[in-house]
């Protein structure tokens, strides 16, 4: 794809898109991903489409893990050539289109969408891979029920009976979203086992509504007690800190990323550049060159303290963090803003205990919900006013910090926005 070659209207399109970018990066507004999309789609609202015309295009949605599995799949096709991604999070039809504006000519594309988006991203973009990751209950106030997320992704999916799916072999909801496609022909969907820890939003089949029934023998197998679900093999798995491809090949993935999740990522990362034709040889050693993604997991030093930064939005993701985290102090940081939704209640299904025993601090905007939250899970903590008197309170070392989305961002605005 050149850009020479879109319509004068889209061309006009990309170039407004691109130049509103640059000035919001200039005037310390923001990195331009938002704003370069809407008006390029204000002049022409198929610019989405014109972009991704003639590019080899993969998607990569579901709750959570999205913008890491999208950084690991643009590294891994990387090896083919130059990929326009949407590396600061940008999720929506918007974001997208000045991501593409903004890379130019490029062969590939990979793309983090959001989990409400992916139908309208899959008819503007026709790629040729889909990444299904999980589905989880995210935003209360206004995201949709798990399992009609379900199958609204089921729906999608029917349309583009010609895209390969990736999908995650633990998550019934996944399954479930994507079954339909596999049965319709074989090799459509590519399964990859990377464990469901977080399990509590999977209890009920979406297919019939029966009991989820899991083996005691086997973590990670599961079945619906009428049978019209079932677990299917997976044909990537990982161990500890190896991804073993469908040839029963281990591939070793030095990550700089805390946590098996990661790994995980990276497995779904190196099953989606598979499709391109990476091998997973190939693929591997770039996925270590992944350290930090639009500041998650970046460390800075600061008076002393070595902090490092972990965002966490949902139970499913407050369950990882607290596995990434070592022992040390820890910042616990919750606000209820707009991007992060108003209803704090889900506070209550996340499980605190293992914070005891370590020094933890509070603080953000909605820091006295945390604080019920906590003494109910009987975690002592101090609650502090800013990020400043955080570090001020721990001693040198580690503070390991824990926020929701807008809170993460008022953190690394106090550290000159990390990357």
């Amino acid at each position: 794809m050149t850009e020479n070659k879109l319509p004068l209207r889209a061309s006009l399109a990309a170039s407004v898109s691109r130049t509103a970018a640059a000035l919001s990066r200039a005037t310390g507004r923001g990195d331009g991903s938002v704003i370069g999309g809407r008006l390029g789609m204000m002049i022409d609202p198929d610019l989405l489409a014109h972009l991704a015309a003639g590019r080899r295009i993969a998607l990569v949605s579901g709750t959570n893990g999205k913008t890491t599995t999208t950084r690991f799949t643009a590294a891994a096709v990387g090896v083919l050539g130059e990929v326009a991604t949407n590396s600061f999070g940008a999720n929506m039809p918007t974001g997208h289109t000045s991501a593409l504006a903004r890379a130019g000519a490029t062969p590939y594309a990979v793309l983090e969408v959001d989990e409400h988006y992916l139908a309208q991203v899959l008819r503007a973009t026709t790629p040729l891979v889909v990444a299904l990751l999980n589905l989880s209950r995210d935003q209360l106030d206004r995201a949709k029920e798990v399992a009609m997320m379900a199958q609204l992704w089921r729906v999608a999916l029917a349309d583009h009976p010609d895209v390969h799916v990736v999908a995650n072999a633990d998550d019934p909801m996944v399954v479930y979203a994507a079954a339909a496609h596999a049965a319709a022909g074989a090799g459509r969907v590519t399964w990859f086992s990377a464990g469901q820890r977080w399990r509590e939003d999977a209890h009920v089949c979406p297919a019939c509504g029966a009991h989820i029934e899991r083996d005691e023998a086997d973590e990670d197998a599961w079945r619906c007690a009428t049978g019209d679900l079932v677990r299917p093999e997976p044909q990537w798995t990982v161990d500890e800190s190896g991804v073993i491809d469908p040839d029963g090949v281990r591939h070793e993935v030095k990550l700089q990323l805390p946590g098996k999740v990661n790994v995980g990522n990276a497995a779904t990362a190196l099953a989606v550049a598979h499709r391109f034709g990476v091998s997973p040889a190939d693929a591997a050693p770039r996925l270590a060159e992944v350290a930090s993604v639009a500041g998650r997991y970046a460390q800075v030093d600061r008076d002393g303290r070595n902090i490092r930064l972990l965002l966490a939005k949902n139970p499913a993701s407050w369950l990882e963090a607290f596995d990434m985290a070592e022992e040390q102090p820890t910042l616990l940081s919750i606000n209820a803003r707009d991007p992060d939704g108003f209803d704090t209640s889900w506070l209550f299904d996340v499980d605190f205990a293992p914070l005891r025993g370590r020094q933890v601090l509070i603080t953000g905007d909605r820091a006295y919900d945390l604080a019920v939250r906590l003494e109910v899970n009987d975690v002592p903590f101090t609650h502090v006013k800013s990020f400043d008197e955080a570090v001020a309170a721990v001693p040198p070392g580690r503070l390991e910090v824990i926020a929701n989305y807008t809170a993460f961002q008022d953190i690394r605005a106090e550290l000159d926005r990390v990357v």
